[in-house]
């Protein structure tokens, strides 16, 4: 026994001072990270058709334009209603002359009637011939309204801003309510549509954070919330439907698009945490880290048997094993020896 334990004592003395990185244990929240694939879809997606029948004469966009909310997107040939709206407006001036006649002889008839020079059954003939001529204009007022309207009707304007994703019309083209002019796709906000194991219903909230990386952005990670979960679980597949707002205002996703998503969920719980870079597993199924203590104004390492949890953020959770405060090892732990004193980097 005693010729073993000079042996290790050699073999540490003649050990090289390894330089290694440390890393304090601390005590964190711990959350559990849930690893699923979605696609981007867009909130809103309108097949634009005319509201009236007519000749197409006009496209001002094409397929791949962006267009703004607003914005002027075909015409068809209005030239009818105009006329329509401009007899509209004719009939509204004719009526507005006559209720004006009618109310300038009424005046004059009551001042008569007064002077009893005139039968009062004239002045009533007359004051019911100014109701019917009120009547009158506002019906003008309301056809004119209408026919304004129709030709307005003539004018396909973009109900909210997005990109053109198909154009199935062509100029002189005779098109009418159920034809499809233009398919028009909105991507400044895409949504992340996610199907959700059951068992996490209870835990993801409408403030669940959220990773996404995607081929289209190598190298990139997006961070966004859980902006909407959906009650309502498939009974085959056991998952819920859980919805994420991603920017896109440069433009540079497209809906479809395949996303890796990592859903950050609360545990409401704390524990000691280490860097996923101290963990070192054996194939015969021991997790071990090496803790580094001061010996002799100098550092030496311990291998130290550990229990771990959940992993989140490059970092581990320790059930047991070590305490707050303690120092392990996170570079330089590939080949130490138990007891072999270390320097430390930096």
């Amino acid at each position: 026994m005693a010729l073993l334990a000079l042996t290790l004592a050699v073999e540490l003395a003649a050990a090289p001072v390894a330089l290694v990185e440390l890393a304090v244990v601390e005590r964190k929240d711990i959350v559990e990270t849930l690893r699923l694939t979605g696609s981007l879809t867009s909130p809103f997606r309108a097949r634009l058709s005319p509201d009236v029948e007519g000749r197409l004469i006009s496209l001002e966009v094409d397929a791949g334009d962006r267009v703004e909310a607003g914005q002027v997107l075909f015409r068809l040939d209005d030239e009818l209603a105009r006329l329509e709206l401009a007899q509209a407006i004719a009939a509204e001036h004719e009526a507005e002359a006559a209720l004006a006649d009618s109310k300038r002889r009424l005046i004059e008839v009551r001042e008569l009637v007064a002077e009893n020079t005139f039968p009062e059954s004239e002045a009533l003939s007359l004051d019911a011939l100014v109701t019917r001529n009120t009547a009158v204009l506002e019906r003008r007022r309301a056809e004119r309204a209408f026919a304004a309207a129709m030709l307005e009707r003539h004018t396909q304007k973009s109900p909210f801003s997005g990109v053109i994703a198909a154009r199935d019309a062509d100029l002189g083209e005779r098109v009418d309510t159920a034809s499809n002019v233009l398919l028009l796709v909105a991507i400044d906000r895409l949504q992340l549509d996610l199907q959700v194991p059951q068992q996490y219903f209870q835990r993801v909230t409408a403030d669940t954070a959220v990773s996404l990386s995607l081929d289209a952005l190598p190298g990139q990670i997006l961070a966004s919330r859980v902006s909407q979960v959906v009650p309502v679980s498939d009974p085959d597949a056991r998952t819920f439907l859980v919805r994420a707002e991603v920017e896109n205002s440069a433009g540079k996703l497209t809906p479809g698009m395949s996303v890796r998503a990592v859903l950050r969920i609360g545990t409401d719980r704390q524990a000691e945490v280490v860097p996923r870079d101290a963990i070192i597993r054996y194939p015969d199924g021991r997790t071990v880290v090496w803790v580094a203590a001061v010996d002799d104004d100098r550092y030496a390492v311990e291998e130290r048997v550990v229990k771990t949890g959940l992993i989140f953020d490059d970092s581990v959770e320790i059930v047991d094993g070590l305490a707050v405060g303690e120092r392990v090892v996170i570079r330089g732990n590939e080949s130490l020896q138990q007891g072999q004193q270390v320097r430390i980097s930096g």
